[in-house]
């Protein structure tokens, strides 16, 4: 069986199962299986051995951090156990893939876009593409930390200019949910600055489009409201250093890089989750209280510290100094 014809099959076998979120990622993460068996000359997944897997893990890993690299090869290890079930690879084959180790406290995914760098990212945008989505959503994601599926479910009616704030609601009926249901929604103070940017977007180089429920979604693509995936894409285009400097940080040839052409390849790129996760943790940098960043960000403390707190120790005490009483 061609791997083309074995992946379809898995595919269509599974997606009556899944969620369209699960679906998208297996596709994502499939087509990445199939382009490595192209370049390996793989033409009938009968002939895959353990050492090709090997030579799969280490050609996947020179592009993505560690951790997610072992969420990545989850989908392709199902895909091995059903095709051993229908004769398509030999039997144990799926446990032949094996993911490298993580180091020491990597399960918490440290993985953010440094402030330092966020900033960079802003004043491009500010000087070269005032007011374009991109710059509407970076600004979003920044201040406010939110989740993808928030930023996504946001309407234009959702602006609330009195308060240089924005509401976050949860209406499955209209096609769009937070991660925590009802239990997500809230108001989230912007402040003037970052306000005044969305507001530009909207009256400026917002496009006029409605969903099919009728909604104005406040983010918009020549479709309508743009799908989760492509707010990732957004997001893995405006973290490419390459395209702010001119240069590749990790030293490849740009013209020839293939994160040039498709970001996800990018060795660099960040998703909306680093957002988050950078965006938490400069708020507790910069002394607010873990109270008010649980319930402005929507996670619970015992979250928070463990997987969203990436400040170091010494960036915590200057933090605490502050609250500790002057000694006579």
């Amino acid at each position: 069986m061609e791997p083309e014809e074995g992946v379809d099959r898995f595919l269509s076998h599974r997606a009556p199962k899944w969620r369209d979120s699960t679906y998208e990622n297996a596709v994502h993460r499939m087509n990445i299986f199939l382009d490595w068996c192209e370049e390996a000359g793989i033409d009938d997944l009968n002939d895959l051995t353990g050492r090709d897997l090997s030579d799969f893990v280490a050609w996947r890993r020179g592009d993505v951090a560690p951790i997610t690299l072992q969420k990545q090869l989850s989908t392709p290890r199902v895909f091995l156990r059903w095709a051993a079930n229908t004769e398509a690879v030999r039997e144990g084959l799926a446990e032949k893939l094996q993911a490298p180790d993580l180091p020491d406290g990597a399960e918490s995914s440290d993985v953010v876009v440094e402030p330092e760098r966020v900033e960079s990212i802003l004043a491009y945008l500010d000087r070269h593409d005032y007011a374009s989505r991109k710059h509407a959503m970076v600004a979003l994601l920044w201040r406010t930390g939110m989740r993808r599926g928030a930023i996504h479910s946001l309407d234009v009616d959702d602006l609330r200019p009195e308060d240089d704030a924005i509401v976050i609601r949860h209406r499955p009926e209209g096609g769009t949910k937070l991660k925590n249901g009802n239990d997500g929604e809230r108001w989230v103070y912007l402040g003037p600055k970052w306000y005044q940017i969305v507001e530009d977007y909207v009256s400026q180089r917002r496009l006029s489009k409605t969903d099919e429920y009728g909604r104005e979604p406040l983010l918009t693509t020549r479709n309508g409201r743009p799908h989760p995936t492509t707010i990732t894409d957004n997001c893995y285009r405006v973290t490419r250093t390459c395209q702010m400097t001119g240069e590749c940080p990790v030293g490849r040839d740009i013209e020839e890089c293939k994160g040039t052409r498709h970001p996800g390849y990018c060795p660099v790129k960040r998703g909306p989750h680093a957002f988050r996760r950078s965006a938490i943790s400069e708020h507790l940098r910069l002394g607010t209280d873990p109270d008010v960043v649980s319930e402005r960000m929507n996670v619970s403390l015992k979250v928070l510290y463990r997987h969203y707190d990436v400040r170091t120790n010494r960036e915590k005490m200057s933090v605490r100094k502050d609250e500790i009483p002057s000694q006579s």
